[in-house]
């Protein structure tokens, strides 16, 4: 008997990243599984589901799409064209003309203390200066701490989406060295238009006595709330494309003699670079 005519429902499909929860919170509970489902079990005994399949990271590497982001990442000239891009698409502006990575970087670094200081102010909050100890959230004072759990909360989304498009998150063009490059340089387009201004606010209500919960637990409601009025999954990866297009690279084919596989793999049916 073949496979499609087995009695059963069909597979499921991969939901695409527009279609998937950007976050989900549970406080305390028991994980269990209940046919076949990842379920919460709280201390009254009661079971929620937990949506397993829209949440997450999805997708893999893909390789033309890795040997396209390496080949833009190592040419000189279409890296530098890629973060300038990436500068446009941050400040709503072109960068000034004539300028390498590394003076482009310290000009963003410019704008972006001034940035922090000019939304801080807006909500009330005394700024000092991005401090924190990555290993001890705790040592944080409550500016940082809020700004900590947004960005996050961001990180997590963009990798999300770097791995769902089927891009490597370790091959940076602004940021490099670090396993999410990627990442920063993506999840750094949307940051304050998305995150730092809901983190300065939670942090301007906890300096005034207002908030009623701690502090980190805000901010993640709250870049809950913002990733869903901005769309903000549903621009991720497209985003990611137009970023890497302006390299003006093509992506490469594969080579006349390289062995395709034995067994074709059915038509995606998710995000480009899903393995579903």
């Amino acid at each position: 008997m073949s496979s499609a005519a087995l009695p059963g429902l069909p597979p499921p499909r991969p939901l695409p990243l527009k279609d998937r929860s950007s976050i989900i919170f549970i406080e305390k509970g028991n994980v269990d599984v209940l046919d076949g489902a990842f379920v919460i079990v709280d201390k009254n005994g009661i079971r929620t589901h937990i949506p397993i399949g829209g949440l997450g990271q999805p997708g893999g590497a893909r390789s033309d799409r890795l040997l396209y982001q390496a080949r833009l990442a190592l040419d000189d000239d279409a890296r530098l064209k890629v973060v300038r891009k990436m500068y446009a698409m941050r400040f709503g502006e072109a960068p000034p003309e004539r300028r390498s990575v590394d003076q482009l970087r310290g000009i963003e670094g410019v704008r972006v203390r001034k940035l922090y200081e000019l939304i801080a102010g807006r909500h009330g909050v005394e700024w000092k200066r991005r401090d924190y100890d990555a290993r001890d959230f705790g040592t944080g004072d409550i500016p940082n701490r809020c700004l900590s759990a947004a960005t996050s909360c961001l990180y997590g989304l963009a990798e999300a989406a770097v791995l769902a498009a089927g891009y490597a998150p370790a091959i940076g063009f602004l940021h490099t060295g670090k396993p999410l490059s990627f990442v920063y340089d993506v999840a750094d387009v949307f940051k304050f238009e998305t995150v730092v201004p809901e983190a300065f606010r939670i942090a301007g209500q906890a300096a005034s006595g207002q908030l009623k919960e701690s502090p980190d637990g805000a901010v993640r409601r709250a870049c809950r709330d913002v990733f869903r009025k901005t769309g903000l999954l549903g621009r991720l990866i497209p985003s990611i494309e137009e970023m890497l297009a302006a390299g003006e690279i093509v992506p490469p084919e594969a080579p006349p003699e390289a062995q395709g596989p034995a067994f074709p793999d059915p038509e995606p049916m998710g995000d480009a670079g899903h393995r579903g």
